[in-house]
């Protein structure tokens, strides 16, 4: 699944192609070089299980100690460089996961309840916002859920079951599945 691959049912569910994702580990004292990242990417630094991403990057506020950056695959080693030398002082990783990590985008007027079907998060207006991330099972695998800037769902997982989250977002986008738990009924 190295291809986009799509699906239209009830939402539109796509498998992004590869892109760059450099997890960051640190402790909390290495906050400040940890910002070279949220800088290189022209971003903030998200605070306790948020995003702030910009132009398709950014970063997610994956762990106290762990964010996920979201970068243009040409500059991974680029930004590595830069941040193995601003953390050189601290007990920290830059590491590139993006050949272990799979991407997909979740679009449309029931987004929310095709995920709503697959996880054990709020999933409502109120309860999952833009600007939030979490981490959490999608299915029986680990994901991170977060709302990217054109309000489309995005999903991490392991590349490793991508297939397996593919699948699993499409029977929950089939068509004729809706139960409008965050839409009205179409009659």
């Amino acid at each position: 699944m190295a291809e986009a691959v799509e699906f239209q049912g009830i939402a539109h569910v796509t498998m992004l192609p590869a892109g760059g994702m450099i997890t960051l580990r640190a402790a909390p004292e290495a906050a400040s070089a940890m910002g070279t990242a949220g800088k290189r990417l022209g971003v903030d630094m998200p605070g306790p299980l948020q995003s702030s991403l910009k132009d398709g990057q950014g970063l997610l506020w994956m762990s106290p100690d762990e964010m996920l950056m979201l970068c243009d695959a040409a500059e991974v080693r680029d930004h590595i460089a830069a941040l193995t030398e601003a953390l050189s002082e601290h007990h920290a990783m830059a590491v590139d996961v993006s050949d272990a990590r799979a991407r997909f985008r979740i679009t449309g007027v029931h987004a929310r309840e095709v995920l709503a079907k697959l996880c054990p998060l709020d999933m409502s207006h109120e309860g999952f916002s833009p600007g939030l991330v979490r981490r959490t099972k999608l299915g029986q695998v680990a994901a991170a859920i977060w709302i990217a800037e054109d309000g489309a769902f995005e999903v991490v997982c392991f590349r490793s079951v991508a297939d397996y989250v593919f699948k699993l977002l499409t029977v929950a986008a089939q068509p004729g599945s809706e139960v409008y738990l965050f839409t009205h009924s179409a009659e």
